[in-house]
């Protein structure tokens, strides 16, 4: 870990590289406010933690619980978040410059990615119930295998976006840019809830 005086004389954030962090509560031990590069949080509690303005950088989250932690103008990028409980996040209010992540094997329920720019996002086998999407950049992104049961898309962007192995959407095609999105049958039906029409197998 590394710590110094910037230019305009004041103490510069702690900077730490190549380091993992296993089996730490934080929400009693203080993580150290700074700046992460390519460290691994392994079975940590970061549970309604504060960590506002800290920055990670293609560092790995795996079996963490970062449930209801503050993220106000927290840096991620190319983060991994594995096998974590993360139920309700405010990804919102992420800073926006280079955010990317990956999620797989996530509980990411109740979390919000309002107004958010997170282009080609993999979410798998990870779940997204009553998760708020609104007004989301997700041009690109990959639902593999995901529940979104009462998840929120209202003037989302998810152009080329890959719902087809994921299930218990309910996405409003007349107000949502959805150009060349990926669904599958039966679950595409979904899209139609709104018009209260039956369907039924030809033959």
């Amino acid at each position: 870990m590394k710590t110094g005086i910037n230019n305009a004389g004041k103490m510069a954030l702690a900077y730490t590289e190549e380091k993992t962090f296993d089996k730490i509560d934080f929400s009693n031990s203080h993580l150290t406010k700074g700046e992460y590069e390519n460290c691994r949080f392994v079975d940590c509690n970061f549970s309604n933690t504060d960590l506002s303005e800290y920055k990670f950088c293609n560092c790995e989250f795996m079996r963490c619980n970062l449930s209801s932690a503050k993220l106000t103008k927290t840096h991620f990028n190319d983060v991994k978040f594995n096998d974590c409980k993360m139920l309700g996040l405010n990804f919102n209010t992420c800073n926006e410059l280079g955010l990317s992540f990956g999620f797989e094997n996530c509980l990411l329920n109740y979390a919000s990615f309002c107004k958010t720019k997170i282009k080609n996002t993999i979410f798998r086998n990870t779940q997204l119930q009553e998760t708020d999407f609104t007004e989301c950049d997700l041009t690109g992104a990959l639902f593999d295998n995901c529940d979104l049961t009462r998840a929120v898309f209202n003037y989302t962007i998810m152009e080329k976006t890959d719902f087809r192995t994921s299930c218990n959407y309910a996405i409003d095609p007349e107000i949502n840019r959805m150009k060349k999105a990926k669904f599958s049958l039966p679950a595409v039906l979904r899209l139609l809830d709104k018009y209260h029409i039956e369907i039924e197998n030809g033959g």
